[in-house]
């Protein structure tokens, strides 16, 4: 019992001191869960107020922004309740897909898809319209070019794409810019590569290119070659383009009859650089003699793989060098001169008095007078001599054995032609025959015929600077031409000129000039006005008095038609008033447009002028021929010259004569084309002769004095030897430039004459977008498949007389049809931009097709 007594006493004990303690415990687990509530709610009530103050601040930037940038035409019916909802278009929320996968080539009609989404996500409808805001810029980002694009509602369920097309010419990277609102679309920018297009032979190239080559037997030449695309693009995007078969080389001697003539074998290698899109083709030739070479690629001829080669031995090779490295005096070669080549035939023969023959050196004139205007046909070869300079190739003979006579001078340029034969009958040597288009050619044979025209082809190239392409010759030109007026300083001279009377001002102004002051600085200033010459009133002089010049108002030149789009000549009937100092003015600002081009930069001139390819074949010193008519007199060439061509002229009671008719169309005087012509009858086998000297007269001697003129005031600051390494057509790029067209201006000026809206509002849109995407060369083919001429009056598409008409045609999906004779094009209607392009690329290039001539 005392046991159980003092157990209880115990319990009561530590009940008094644990009780407290468990009374805390319970205290404390209360508290920690108070805490915890409380805690907790007070954190949700501020994250809640947090949320509710982020949700009021960006409803009032809805509101705000609602209120600030959307204008009510732009709004419509939209309301504030539709920004809280979220229902307004988001660029953040829209999105791109592309049609197309990469790596594309150029030329292709690309597209991409612009997915248009509410803010809250769902599709924005676009209907019919494309949203106002949405802006497409696409550049290439090394050329900065802007690419044209088209944009398109797709109309397709749920209705919210957009369509967006174009085209690219250029390779290279592009950066693709989608905004709308002029906020960006999803990851805008974009970058995109487009890649060249696989190799056209026909826009391939050889670079540094040569009529003739000039090699060595058993020795290794090496030909760099630049693989284009269609868009001349250079291009290593061709399986085959390393493959030593695609490239074929067909080399042919020359002089044997063709059933003789067997193909010549040559050493051939191909090395390519993809990166730097070039192919090296190594040639070696054992065989020496003179071959014609054909460079293919896949079985079709690159765009100037056609030339010749002279291939000499070791000891040929020394002698040419001997000769090049010379001055030239006393160089010759011993030569028969058999004839003047094809004299029976003789439609290529001018009366002798009517030639303009090269101009010999002094150092050569001083020997004998020259009978190059009175060349005789040959009936036996005949003992000449062959002297060749730097300058020019002269053919003598010696009377007694001591007096020289010079029979042809050819000059020592492209335009001087040769062309080579298999041995003589008589002497059985080495035929050589020389044409410069201006005299008979001229048929020689000489035992050292490779030697000779070797040394004639190495000198040719010193004059030209190294290369017969063009932009080489137009860069050794403007070198050489800095280099003739290099001591004549380019310093200020002041030309003061009245604006109402601009062209007798300036040549009372330049009256005095000496060629040195012709080389300065024109720095104009205009009577009665305070402008500064900074450069702008020399542009604009050189402009204006252009247009004085050479606008046929002012009668220094004519049309041989009455459209603005005929070519310029020197007007055979300019009036009195009109000297012939006018033409030597007109030479000399010719040569000083030429002149400032060579300097660069702000200096650059063009001559704003159209000239006829006769008249620029002349400052060249080229004969007159009957095709000059094709591109001069139009008119004259369909009605007369393809009448003579097609049909027999044997009962047309043609004579060697022009009759001439004054304004009132009474006969005036009948000109004699040749020595009594007006006895001798035109016949089949004559007709061409005829027609080449009716060139002669109505091209030429017509206008022999003014163009001497001309000429005398342009050679004063150009060099004729530096004129005379362009053919005519590179001439005219040289002096009038490109002429590039303006698709501003022809938008600017073009009628649109019919069509529904449809037609004007949806073909209309994606032909200037096709147009616009154009290349130059695209330009002007589409600009003469509609006018019949690939170039511009000088006042641009507000000149064309008729105007450019655009014709809705009531066809659909068919090639455009052109009318030349209205400047009309008339275009059918097509249902994709993609469509457009195509048949409108196709009509271009296949003008034949679709081409209707009233």
């Amino acid at each position: 019992m005392k046991r159980i007594s003092v157990l209880k006493r115990n319990m009561e004990f530590w009940e008094i001191i644990v009780g407290p303690v468990r009374w805390y415990d319970i205290t404390l687990h209360s508290l920690k869960g108070l805490m915890f509530y409380v805690i907790g709610g007070v954190t949700v009530s501020v994250v809640a107020f947090l949320f509710t103050i982020k949700f009021l601040l960006e409803l009032a930037a809805r509101v705000v922004s609602f209120l600030q940038n959307e204008d009510r035409e732009r709004r419509g019916e939209r309301t504030i309740y539709d920004y809280v909802r979220g229902n307004y278009l988001d660029p953040r929320s829209c999105k791109v897909s592309w049609d197309w996968k990469e790596p594309c080539e150029v030329g292709h009609t690309m597209a991409f898809r612009v997915h248009l989404y509410y803010k809250n996500g769902q599709p924005f409808p676009a209907h019919t319209q494309v949203p106002l805001g949405l802006r497409v810029h696409i550049a290439h980002i090394e050329l900065a070019m802007d690419v044209p694009v088209t944009q398109e509602v797709i109309q397709e369920p749920p209705f919210n794409m957009v369509k967006i097309a174009f085209t690219v010419r250029k390779a290279g990277r592009y950066e693709v810019s989608v905004k709308l609102g002029g906020l960006n679309v999803a990851y805008s920018p974009y970058y995109k590569t487009f890649l060249a297009g696989t190799v056209v032979p026909s826009k391939t190239k050889i670079v540094c290119h040569f009529s003739t080559l000039v090699l060595t037997c058993g020795q290794q030449h090496t030909l760099q070659i630049i693989p284009r695309d269609e868009y001349n693009n250079p291009t290593s995007n061709s399986p085959s383009l390393t493959d030593q078969d695609a490239y074929t080389v067909d080399i042919h001697e020359l002089g044997p009859l063709e059933e003789t003539s067997a193909g010549v074998s040559c050493e051939k290698s191909v090395l390519s650089n993809r990166q730097t899109c070039q192919v090296f083709l190594r040639l070696t030739l054992h065989q020496r003699g003179c071959f014609h070479t054909c460079i293919s690629y896949q079985n079709q001829p690159i765009s100037n793989g056609d030339f010749d080669i002279i291939v000499l031995n070791e000891n040929e090779k020394s002698a040419v060098e001997r000769n090049v490295s010379s001055s030239g005096v006393g160089m010759y070669f011993d030569a028969y001169l058999y004839s003047t080549a094809s004299t029976a035939n003789s439609q290529w023969q001018l009366p002798p008095m009517q030639r303009r023959l090269s101009v010999a050196t002094e150092d050569e004139d001083e020997d004998s007078p020259s009978d190059s205007s009175t060349p005789e046909k040959v009936k036996k070869p005949k003992k000449v001599y062959c002297y060749i300079s730097p300058k020019q190739l002269s053919v003598k003979e010696f009377y007694l054995k001591i007096i020289p006579w010079r029979l042809f001078t050819f000059r020592v340029c492209p335009g001087t032609k040769f062309s080579y034969h298999g041995p003589d009958p008589v002497h059985k040597l080495q035929t050589l025959v020389v044409d410069d288009g201006l005299q008979p050619p001229v048929e020689l044979s000489c035992k050292e015929r490779n030697v000779m025209a070797a040394t004639f082809i190495r000198f040719l190239h010193k004059n030209i600077g190294g290369s017969e392409t063009f932009q080489d010759k137009v860069n050794f030109f403007q070198r050489e031409l800095r280099q003739v007026h290099m001591k004549r300083p380019h310093s200020k001279i002041t030309l003061k000129v009245s604006r109402h009377a601009l062209l007798d001002s300036s040549l009372k102004a330049t009256r005095n000039f000496s060629i040195s002051d012709w080389s300065k600085n024109f720095e104009v200033i205009f009577q009665d006005e305070e402008a500064l010459d900074w450069g702008g009133p020399r542009r604009e002089w050189f402009e204006l008095i252009c247009k004085a010049l050479f606008d046929t108002s002012n009668q220094l030149f004519a049309r041989f038609s009455d459209t603005n789009q005929a070519l310029v000549h020197p007007n055979p009937n300019r009036p009195t008033t009109l000297r012939l100092k006018v033409y030597e003015f007109a030479g000399r600002l010719v040569g000083k447009c030429l002149y400032e081009s060579c300097l660069g930069g702000a200096y650059k001139q063009l001559v704003r002028a159209r000239f006829t390819r006769s008249f620029l074949a002349q400052i060249i010193g080229l004969r007159m021929h009957y095709k000059y008519f094709e591109t001069d007199d139009p008119e004259f060439y369909k009605s007369k010259v393809c009448f003579i061509l097609n049909n027999d002229v044997s009962e047309m009671e043609l004579v060697f004569a022009e009759e001439k008719y004054n304004k009132s169309g009474h006969l005036e005087k009948v000109i004699e084309l040749i020595s009594n012509g007006a006895q001798i009858q035109v016949t089949n086998g004559n007709k061409i002769f005829y027609l080449n000297l009716l060139a002669q007269y109505r091209l030429a001697t017509q206008v022999r004095e003014e163009v001497e003129h001309f000429l005398k005031g342009l050679n004063e600051l150009v060099p004729e030897n530096l004129l005379a390494i362009f053919d005519e057509n590179e001439l005219e790029l040289l002096m009038c430039g490109t002429g590039d067209i303006s698709v501003s201006d022809f938008k600017a000026h073009v009628i649109v004459v019919g069509g529904s809206w449809h037609f004007r509002e949806k073909i209309m849109t994606w032909f200037w977008a096709v147009v616009s995407s154009f290349t130059q060369e695209e330009l002007a083919r589409l600009l003469q498949f509609t006018t019949g001429s690939s170039q511009l009056p000088p006042g641009g598409f507000a000149a064309l007389c008729p105007s450019f008409q655009i014709i809705a045609s009531p066809t659909h999906s068919s090639l455009p049809m052109a009318h030349t004779c209205f400047n009309q094009l008339c275009l059918p209607t097509y249902d994709s931009y993609e469509e457009v392009h195509k048949m409108l690329k196709l009509a271009i290039s296949e003008g034949c097709e679709g081409f209707g001539m009233l």
